[in-house]
């Protein structure tokens, strides 16, 4: 799968949130998820979770980036290019939605 060619359809102002069909609970800084869905359970690492507390009210991803930036030490484009394929990701396997606006 390229997710290079999937992430062009998530930009900045794209609007991201947790879908409702999930559960979830914190681990100690980690999160564990429940697809009410499909039965099956997710586990995010520390940085995963805190983009999935940031995604419980829908969010443009500009502003989940420009916060992962401020609390991180990490690159704006590597910190672009993760938050991407995990909002790729999460968008796969029912997670959240991505709403992209149009103006």
């Amino acid at each position: 799968m390229n997710l290079n060619k999937q992430n062009s359809l998530i930009d900045d102002s794209s609007i991201v949130s947790a879908t409702k069909e999930q559960i979830s609970s914190d681990l100690g800084g980690e999160a564990i998820i429940l697809n009410l869905k499909s039965g099956v359970y997710h586990g995010l690492n520390e940085v995963a979770a805190k983009i999935w507390n940031l995604i419980q009210n829908p969010k443009p991803v500009g502003d989940v980036r420009t916060i992962l930036l401020e609390e991180y030490e990490v690159d704006f484009q590597q910190c672009d290019r993760d938050l991407k394929e995990l909002l790729q990701e999460l968008t796969k396997v029912g997670l959240i939605e991505i709403n992209n606006q149009q103006a």
